[in-house]
């Protein structure tokens, strides 16, 4: 019910407050996304609760209010002009890691991967060291079926923790929640992550921090971590590699304002002199246009876009 004489962004402002003592205004999403892209959310708000999370979900339900879960902002695309509605900011709050028999590791939605991985690795746990080197948070890796250097979340997990846009909460089993490359049905059907269940094989503590410690200097010799980036900018094209087609278009290095394509690897987009979400978003149409043109293959991409461009 309205109350008389505010209006509705006032009475919004209100019951959030209500919810949590984390509430910001207009605040910048390029200091939340690792493009350091994004204009002001109208509503920003970080939970320090599963119940605080629900709230905010059913206040956004009950009026009619657009919403966005972020995690780390590291596949992420805000448009210049913001985001008209609340970012949900889940991180540091909810990242508690527990461990129980049998080697399963329980983990909240907003623990780092990075931090993760070297808590796995530290009791001696095989099979999750391919994420140690993925910027983001736990919630988002699950969403999407995270993976790299040959492993996926789908091949640890054992069941995840979700609540759906009615505040419901419940547990899907693996088979459940339908892990594909880059998807799931969290993504299909709007749901959010609140915690994930991994069980791993015993292995060697030495053994397991020096491949996370190797795949880590891969990473950094091969992607261009020195500038501000979504991460892989396209999908694996099926049968090929977006990299090497945008190589081959003769894109390398290719600039649209301060957007490029990567000179140390193309199938990265980066930020290198305060670019905007237009830029980006013009850069990966040309990116589109000329390899669809020269090699008849369409990169789908995998960076997520939000807001008003």
């Amino acid at each position: 019910m309205r109350k008389k004489g505010l209006t509705l962004n006032q009475e919004f402002i209100l019951e959030l407050k209500k919810i949590s003592n984390n509430v910001k205004l207009k605040e910048e999403m390029k200091l939340h996304t690792t493009f350091r892209i994004g204009g002001p959310a109208d509503y920003f708000v970080e939970p320090e609760s599963k119940e605080e999370v629900r709230e905010l979900l059913l206040l956004c339900r009950r009026e009619k209010m657009p919403y966005y879960i972020l995690g780390n902002g590291s596949n992420l695309l805000v448009g210049d002009k913001g985001f008209r509605g609340l970012i949900i900011q889940i991180g540091k709050n909810l990242s508690q890691v527990t461990f129980s028999e049998n080697r399963v590791v329980t983990a909240e939605t907003g623990v780092m991967l990075s931090k993760l991985a070297i808590q796995i690795a530290e009791k001696g746990y095989t099979g999750f060291e391919f994420a140690g080197g993925i910027p983001g948070t736990l919630g988002g890796a699950v969403t999407m079926n995270a993976g790299a250097y040959g492993g996926e979340i789908k091949d640890c997990i054992v069941s995840a923790e979700v609540i759906d846009e009615e505040g419901n909460i419940f547990v899907l089993s693996k088979e459940e929640l339908n892990l594909g490359y880059r998807t799931s049905i969290i993504q299909q059907k709007s749901y959010i992550v609140l915690a994930a269940s991994f069980q791993f094989e015993q292995s060697e503590k030495k053994a397991v921090l020096d491949t996370i410690a190797d795949l880590n200097q891969r990473r950094r010799e091969k992607q261009p971590l020195n500038y501000p980036s979504a991460g892989s900018t396209f999908k694996r094209p099926e049968g090929y590699f977006a990299g090497k087609l945008i190589m081959d278009a003769g894109l390398r290095g290719y600039r649209i304002g301060g957007i490029m394509v990567s000179e140390k690897h193309c199938g990265f987009v980066v930020n290198v002199d305060n670019g905007t979400a237009k830029e980006v978003l013009m850069l990966i149409e040309e990116v589109q246009r000329r390899v669809f043109e020269q090699f008849g293959v369409h990169l789908e991409p995998e960076v997520r876009m939000i807001g008003e461009f």
